[in-house]
């Protein structure tokens, strides 16, 4: 079904609940669909085949999503934080757009383009002859485009049909309590805030927009418009840990906590978990491909991980769930077998939500539709997923190969780390070496040598790492994903200098 279908829903369960909060805008869920009637107007109007925005989202994410899915276009939010040029790059890949931008950004845009300013769009949307077009289920609706930390960013396609699956599938109609709030704070290009704008939307929960994320602001609001569930990736989360250190808050309201986007360093998590007994704490993990989560790890999976005594249960804590219904998992070898629980290979997944398909590319699914994540992943024997990072990450040291992860989930347990990132750049004896990236717990001075013999007592020798350089933080993405890529150059730089 079209996602229009999921806003029409909301309409006629609740009409007046307000079903957005984005700074001075509030918007009953009636107001946002006469709105998207008019901004499919505006776009019908316009002639353009497809919809891109610039900007920090808040109202306007939900906004053009209806709209656009009314005008049966597609969408693509845009990363904002991206240079012109690489705006303008990306906006010269969509076929004849709109692009709606947010005023601090226009000037980035340039010119070329048929452009309406944000606050132009929906001023042109209240007047506009409402268009309510009904999409075909597998028209694309959003097109995102993959982060491009190693190589040039592909543009995956999200189809109606694929968006809803994951939405029916994963989330109950009308089910949040009248009083229930969720704080959105991902990016817009991100696929974590299309499917919070749709999922909030589709459960009738009121969705307050938090556009640039400030810890201490984070906590305000969830006090003054009584949040009751939340998603923020890795970053914002140690920042919010910070800030509740700091300020002894304990935020009644909150019931649910959703982390993901990259992993999360277990020590963070749990002293996130003491510090808010009360809430349920959700690990969700899922790519751009898949229409948002495939798995989760649930609050009851998270306090049973806590509570455990034996190794298994502890190391659960670690794992992101087990896979959302719908969803399909398996874990393969290099030769395409089907590996059994406890053996490590890459995750193929195949559901109605996942896409597998890039513009100009077309679909990479296999003969059975199974989409090939190039993540190392391992299955428990209860079906827990647990990731070793991307493939792409693997450092091979003299023809053995080594994941990254599992040095690093050793590193941030001692004391004297606080985060950390392992790295192969190049080596002309061993091809790569490991090179343990750490940024250190505050107030101390690890040492160097220190560390590495704190990896070699609990891992093989060969995945001790050959050096250990300082940081006072790791390049990231606004998704807490670290810039590894940008690491490996940097130290590949240094060498080439010191030779």
């Amino acid at each position: 079904m079209s996602i229009s279908l999921l806003l029409e829903m909301a309409v006629s369960g609740e009409p007046d609940r307000t079903a957005v909060v984005s700074g001075e805008m509030r918007l009953t869920a009636t107001e946002l669909s006469a709105l998207a009637d008019g901004g499919a107007g505006v776009i019908a109007a316009s002639g353009a085949q497809h919809v891109a925005y610039v900007g920090t989202g808040g109202a306007l994410l939900p906004l053009l999503l209806f709209s656009a899915a009314r005008a049966a276009v597609p969408l693509t939010p845009l990363n904002y934080r991206l240079s012109a040029d690489g705006l303008r790059a990306l906006l010269d890949r969509l076929p004849d757009p709109l692009v709606v931008v947010d005023d601090e950004y226009r000037d980035a845009v340039g010119t070329g383009y048929r452009v309406m300013e944000s606050g132009e769009f929906v001023a042109a949307a209240r007047t506009a002859d409402p268009v309510a077009e009904f999409a075909d289920p597998d028209a694309v609706a959003v097109v995102l485009f993959t982060s491009g930390t190693t190589s040039k960013p592909k543009a995956v396609e999200l189809t109606h049909n694929n968006l809803t699956s994951y939405i029916t599938g994963t989330v109950e109609y009308a089910s949040a309590e009248p009083g229930d709030a969720a704080l959105i704070c991902v990016p817009p290009y991100h696929i974590a805030g299309v499917s919070a704008a749709l999922s909030n939307l589709y459960a009738g929960r009121k969705m307050v927009y938090l556009t640039n994320f400030d810890a201490g602001e984070w906590v305000r609001l969830v006090g003054t418009e009584n949040v009751t569930s939340a998603t923020v990736v890795p970053t914002m989360l140690d920042r919010i840990v910070g800030v509740l250190d700091d300020t002894k808050a304990t935020l009644p309201s909150l019931r649910t906590l959703a982390y993901g986007g990259s992993k999360v360093a277990l020590p963070l998590v749990r002293r996130a978990l003491s510090l808010l007994p009360d809430v349920g704490f959700v690990n969700a993990y899922g790519l751009t491909e898949t229409s948002s989560t495939i798995a989760v790890l649930t609050p009851d999976d998270h306090r049973a991980a806590l509570a455990a005594t034996d190794a298994a249960g502890l190391r659960r804590l670690g794992s992101v769930g087990q896979p959302v219904p719908g969803i399909e998992v398996q874990i393969r070898a290099e030769d395409g077998t089907v590996l059994s629980p406890g053996e490590i290979g890459e995750l193929f997944v195949r559901g109605e939500q996942v896409s597998g398909r890039y513009t100009d590319i077309g679909s990479v699914l296999d003969d059975q539709g199974w989409f090939p994540t190039r993540d190392v992943a391992m299955l428990d024997e209860d079906g827990y997923l647990f990731l070793g990072g991307r493939s792409d990450d693997t450092i091979i040291r003299g023809g053995e190969n080594i994941a990254p992860a599992e040095i690093e989930d050793v590193l941030v347990e001692h004391p004297h780390v606080r985060d950390c990132a392992v790295v192969g750049p190049e080596d002309p004896e061993w091809g790569q070496i490991i090179v343990a990236v750490v940024v250190p717990t505050p107030g101390t001075e690890p040492d160097a040598e220190d560390l590495r013999a704190y990896v070699r007592a609990q891992l093989r020798g060969s995945r001790t790492p050959d050096r250990v350089v300082f940081r006072d933080e790791l390049p990231s993405n606004a998704t807490g994903k670290v810039l590894r890529r940008e690491l490996v150059a940097e130290l590949n730089e240094s060498s080439k200098e010191s030779a």
